[in-house]
């Protein structure tokens, strides 16, 4: 069975939306052990699951699938491997947390079907030079990074010129 490497170990920045990872953080794919592990380096900044706040009722930002949402940040973020992929870790990694499935699957089909946003968005930024992987010590308390454009804004937007 696939396994979490160490325990995850967070401080949130200042604008109540980011967080930072402060120990080395990883997941084994497949099974414990495998040498196909996922390293989350000290300083990756997550958000969490992203879900839209209409949910968070149901489906708040932070919950049992919290660990797994990390790693699907860091896939998305890297992008090395193919989205797919990244999803499926995702659905395994909730797994291993004893996710149920009433909440695991519609966080699984729910970056199927819009997950496509936020992997052209990280794209985007690592191509304008965003660094999401930040020395701990250089990070400001203030906030995470400069206000950007809305990720369905910003797309529309493309489209439009197009």
């Amino acid at each position: 069975m696939s396994r979490f490497t160490d325990i995850l170990l967070v401080s949130p920045l200042a604008d109540g939306k980011t967080w930072v990872i402060q120990r080395p953080f990883g997941y084994d794919v497949g099974a414990e052990g495998s040498s196909d592990t996922i390293d989350v380096p000290v300083g990756f900044l997550t958000d969490f699951a992203t879900v839209p706040r209409l949910l968070w009722v149901v489906l708040p930002k932070w919950g049992k699938y919290g660990n797994a949402a990390v790693i699907h940040d860091y896939l998305y973020w890297t992008q090395a491997r193919p989205r797919r992929e990244a999803d499926l870790i995702f659905l395994e990694a909730m797994g291993v947390l004893g996710v149920r499935p009433v909440v695991k699957q519609p966080m699984y089909w729910g970056v199927r079907a819009f997950g496509w946003i936020a992997w052209y968005c990280n794209q985007r930024d690592r191509i304008e030079g965003v660094n999401r992987v930040s020395a701990v010590m250089a990070l400001k308390s203030v906030e995470a990074g400069p206000k950007r454009k809305g990720a369905l804004t910003h797309l529309v937007t493309q489209i439009l010129r197009r």
